[in-house]
């Protein structure tokens, strides 16, 4: 099917505190994305909470509900506006889970054996005592589908690590209407230049995590600016002096993954970087890049903390997401379950 009107659609997980590379990775691409839908032309921004995801794995009801406002919270304090996007949760709109029942009929088995994701978060669970891998993680690549193709979303903007289930989605689709004629939208999976993946600042060969890695190797997005400081200043880079990136012999990891970090907050460029630092050594670089991260997150820290003291006015921000996204994914499952035979609702 040829896509109408550009459509942005993008899902977070509200599981966990949001750390700099959720920020730099997603979140601070949903804020572009905002800014460059064109309401006139009939573009939409559209950015969903991922509860259901988030009840694949272990988890705490209540702590859930709170991780939701919490996560409502930072999008609006990033610079998200319900006026100019739509912001909604996963769970209130069921377009998603009955789309995702559909589309199990045209996703192979095999495809879902194959994705990266499920295999490494299966056998992080299966190392734990008492270790319970439900189907929901198994089935997770479908419902991710069908919170895409729900929109006919034309770009999704995720971190590099998506990719994969971005391709299996638009092999959905494909799939979907090489059989049931053309109905869905095959998405381009759209990854920002620069930060495409922050890594961890204890570990800089692995990307920067919720749960994986120490506390000293993640940067919440609501540290207070001296623990961002003491984070930085404390980063592992390597036995050199040179603020500059290491090339295809690598050896220079951390150091790279400051000078990205960098790049992104002054919106500079890493030969820029590498020219105002030459033969300041590391502990200068490391400070400038501390200052420059708290400076950089302090506004969002600010705003989150008189946005998340009214849970009220967070629901009703949601409430009314939910209800223009229902408008927006309910003819589309019509077309879906009329394409494939399936009664529609009486």
């Amino acid at each position: 099917m040829s896509a109408g009107p550009r459509r942005i659609f993008s899902g977070i997980q509200p599981t966990g505190r949001k750390h700099l590379g959720n920020y730099i990775g997603a979140i601070r691409q949903y804020v572009e994305g905002q800014e460059s839908a064109d309401a006139g032309a009939g573009e939409l921004a559209i950015y969903c909470i991922v509860d259901l995801h988030a009840i694949t794995v272990a988890y705490d009801p209540e702590e859930l509900r709170e991780r939701v406002h919490d996560t409502t919270a930072i999008l609006l304090a990033a610079g998200l506006d319900p006026e100019r996007c739509v912001l909604f949760r996963q769970g209130d709109v069921r377009q998603h889970t009955e789309l995702c029942w559909l589309l199990g009929g045209v996703t192979a088995w095999g495809d879902l054996n194959r994705m990266t994701q499920w295999k490494v978060k299966r056998e992080q669970i299966e190392q734990q005592t008492g270790a319970f891998v439900s189907a929901g993680l198994f089935n997770y690549p479908v419902l991710q589908a069908a919170d895409v193709l729900a929109y006919r979303a034309t770009e999704v903007p995720v971190g590099d690590d998506q990719r994969q289930h971005i391709e299996l989605t638009r092999e959905i689709a494909r799939r979907f209407n090489e059989r049931f004629g053309p109905t869905l939208v095959e998405p381009e999976h759209v990854i920002p230049g620069v930060g495409a993946r922050i890594m961890d600042l204890q570990d800089p060969m692995s990307k920067m995590s919720t749960t994986a890695g120490g506390e000293s190797g993640r940067v919440y997005v609501l540290d207070e600016p001296d623990a961002i400081r003491k984070k930085f200043r404390s980063a592992v880079t390597d036995s050199g002096r040179e603020v500059r990136r290491g090339g295809p012999e690598g050896g220079k990891e951390g150091i790279e993954n400051l000078i990205e970090i960098l790049c992104v907050v002054r919106g500079a460029g890493p030969e820029e970087i590498e020219t105002e630092f030459e033969g300041r050594g590391y502990g200068d670089f490391k400070s400038a890049v501390g200052d420059a991260v708290a400076d950089f997150l302090a506004p969002v820290r600010e705003r989150y903390a008189e946005l998340r003291s009214d849970p009220g006015e967070l629901e009703r921000t949601l409430a009314a997401g939910a209800e223009s996204a229902r408008a927006i994914a309910e003819p589309v499952l019509a077309d879906v379950r009329d394409a494939m035979g399936v009664a529609a609702p009486r």
